[in-house]
């Protein structure tokens, strides 16, 4: 399958249904397709062929998701870059991927390259394309039809890794979570709820989630950016039950003092970062929403792990945190330093078999180091199993901290810290140390100078004393990627 097909398949829907709201613009199904189909068009005049890499740098709009469908219409592969990054992070990536076309607007100035063509995307309200320069002949780079896009990782404990994603391992997996929200098979299609879309489309999960509102037939609901009061204002006028959201922008809404109401939105699944059980409860007692957890990686493609409204119903708030149990075809399994099993709720390494794994990355490396002879992958992450089955993230295997042979779990920490009144968010991160290796810091976000004693006590009252940070910090933020995830190496060089 070609993810093409989720726009042109004959049984997609009728030309006349709006299928994007930006704002005042609606965008029906058949001006979609025919802005998509134009770009095909600029795209083959401008030199691209399948299995090309093609640049895309927009904006969230209506412009951005038919350039999803476009390029896939040409059958050539989606590079996504954020319009946020800078000069230079840009132009590592048009290095490292060599897309043969950039697809962006006026308003970005950046570095194409020699012999790279460049297509200029017009405002959403007629979605228009130019083509600036076409592809002069270059060695360029081809990854193969079967290669739907090439998604960078997060990049939160090293250089973000170019993955290689296929057509049809993302629409297995999509297939897989409808199974577990319906509880069946994901048959079906039809006039669903809209779905509120407040990521990036230069990010995986805004990707994957504007792929699964037409996997299931809903419109779109597109936010420029994430603003709790318009979030707040979007969920009320398009009737929003259901949505997902990172644990960012939940602590923003908790914090934000006029949003007291989100109604009718019943459910909230959090995504592309861990969500502590602080927060998630947070959440829930101030809005009555539900939280459903789920985790995946961009390695496998999305989500491989998750709640569903029925677990909701039988263990309610007493899981909270936890990150759900597995999608249908998918197995965990955890692991201890030496690669045996442990069981019985004990932290150990995460491992998973899925029904399908990324291809690999684009720079040439495979997967080898991650998969095991009988094909499990290790995440990286560190989890347990719980008797019910299900699964809890306590934090990365890289992030642990080893102190003098004691392990300390980062998460854990976090989670008392959390719970002291005037803190707002804390990072806790392994720091060098020249007699144990390593020892624990705490960042505290708080509202006031901190009481480094009022932490230590009520750390050592609830931790065993080597869990207990050396050193606690103020820091103003703690700096996150755009999915929210805290990048700690930041922390590190900011207090040397």
């Amino acid at each position: 399958m070609n993810l093409a097909d989720l726009l042109f398949g004959a049984d997609t829907g009728a030309d006349d249904d709006v299928v994007i709201y930006v704002n005042e613009l609606r965008v029906t199904r058949g001006q979609l397709r025919d802005a998509a189909t134009r770009l095909a068009v600029v795209l083959r005049a401008a030199g691209v062929e399948p299995g090309d890499a093609v640049g895309v740098m927009l904006p969230n709009g209506a412009a951005a998701v038919a350039a999803l469908f476009g390029v896939w219409r040409t059958r050539a592969v989606h590079v996504p870059l954020n319009p946020r990054a800078t000069g230079a992070e840009i132009g590592r990536v048009m290095d490292a991927l060599d897309p043969t076309v950039l697809i962006t607007t006026t308003d970005h100035d950046a570095r194409t390259g020699d012999g790279r063509g460049l297509v200029v995307a017009g405002a959403d309200a007629p979605i228009g394309w130019e083509l600036a320069r076409p592809v002069t002949p270059r060695a360029s780079r081809r990854y193969g039809d079967r290669i739907a896009l090439v998604q960078s990782t997060s990049g939160t404990t090293g250089p973000p890794k170019p993955v290689l994603i296929e057509h049809d391992t993302v629409v297995e997996l999509m297939d897989n979570v409808l199974r577990k929200i319906r509880g069946g098979g994901p048959e079906g299609r039809g006039h669903a709820p809209p779905n509120l879309i407040p990521l990036s489309l230069s990010l995986w999960a805004g990707i994957y989630n504007v792929l699964f509102a037409f996997r299931v037939g809903a419109p779109l609901v597109l936010m420029s950016e994430f603003e709790p009061r318009q979030f707040a204002r979007l969920v009320r006028e398009h009737a929003i039950s259901s949505v997902v959201l990172p644990p960012a922008a939940m602590a923003m809404l908790c914090d934000t003092d006029d949003v007291t109401d989100l109604s009718p939105l019943r459910f909230v699944r959090s995504i592309t970062a861990p969500l502590s059980p602080f927060q998630a409860r947070r959440f829930v007692e101030r809005f009555g929403v539900a939280v459903l957890n789920c985790y995946g990686q961009t390695e496998i493609g999305g989500e491989i792990i998750g709640w569903n409204a029925s677990d909701w119903r039988t263990f309610g708030d007493t899981k909270l945190g936890a990150v759900g149990r597995p999608h249908e075809g998918v197995e965990v399994r955890v692991l201890d330093e030496a690669g045996a099993d442990v069981i019985d709720d004990v932290v150990g390494e995460l491992c998973v078999r899925t029904p399908a794994v990324t291809a690999g990355y684009a720079d040439g490396r495979d997967l080898s180091d991650r998969l095991t002879p009988d094909g499990w992958f290790r995440t990286g992450d560190l989890g347990r199993v719980d008797a019910d089955g299900f699964v809890w993230i306590e934090g990365r295997v890289s992030g642990m901290v080893n102190r003098g042979g004691l392990k300390v779990f980062p998460a854990e920490v976090e989670e008392v810290i959390r719970a002291v009144p005037g803190v707002h968010d804390v990072a806790v991160v392994g720091a060098p140390d020249d007699r144990l290796g390593e020892i624990p810091w705490a960042f505290v976000v708080a509202d006031h100078e901190l009481d480094v004693a009022a932490l230590e006590t009520e750390c050592r009252a609830h931790l065993a004393p080597y869990k207990v940070p050396a050193r606690f910090m103020r820091v103003e933020e703690l700096p996150r990627n755009d999915v929210g995830k805290v990048v700690t190496h930041q922390l590190l060089e900011r207090s040397a």
